[in-house]
């Protein structure tokens, strides 16, 4: 808000509810954005809307998440879906952060050339899975791609731009795991088989 007036928000869409895009849902909110967000999880509904965001979803699909929490592989008709609830939200926003992954396999393509057509010149595009394929279309690695004034960012590695960080996220997680294994009752190490943490990192030795 100006003595002129009051500046519209920004219109953001995260495609892409996991950690990196409910991080980048609250950050949104917090500058002021109308923010809406999209994931194949239906789980992913909630926590979208817990931090304000509104939840995109195509109507009567099947839940996609895997036993592990993880997105799984669309089926051709979901993804045709998708594409027609995308390109009316594409053209309404501003910036478009692409965050999907499945692991193991390449990054989704979910942002087609249409979808980018129709959006602002001056919108951006900033596709965090590039350095698996990207979700995004003329997405490369380490490169701004400029299509009719949309900038199409794809870096490979954000941590590596904050070393700082970074490295206190990674020893943070590092001390969490180990301390994870150590009974303060028994004071000892305990490999607990309870523990769904544990029990998914064991490695079993092939004779």
């Amino acid at each position: 808000m100006t003595a002129a007036g009051t500046v519209p928000a920004a219109k953001v869409l995260i495609v892409g509810a996991g950690v990196a895009g409910l991080q980048a849902i609250a950050t949104a909110k917090r500058l002021g954005a109308i923010v809406t967000a999209t994931d194949v999880r239906i789980t992913a509904k909630e926590q979208v809307e817990s931090l304000g965001g509104k939840f995109l979803t195509v109507e009567g699909s099947e839940d996609l998440e895997t036993k592990g929490g993880y997105a799984k592989e669309a089926s051709e008709d979901f993804k045709k879906k998708q594409a027609e609830m995308l390109e009316k939200a594409a053209s309404k926003s501003d910036i478009i952060i692409c965050t999907a992954l499945i692991p193991g396999r390449a990054a989704p393509r979910i942002i087609n050339e249409k979808m980018i057509d129709s959006m602002k010149s001056g919108s951006v595009i900033f596709d965090l899975a590039v350095s698996q394929g990207g979700n995004s279309a003329y997405s490369e690695i380490d490169k701004i791609v400029d299509k009719k004034g949309v900038k199409i960012i794809g870096i490979s590695n954000v941590m590596n731009k904050l070393p700082l960080t970074a490295s206190n996220l990674y020893s943070k997680n590092l001390f969490s795991f180990v301390r994870n294994l150590y009974s303060r009752d028994k004071k000892q190490f305990v490999i607990n088989l309870e523990d769904e943490i544990i029990k998914n990192t064991l490695l079993k030795e092939q004779n």
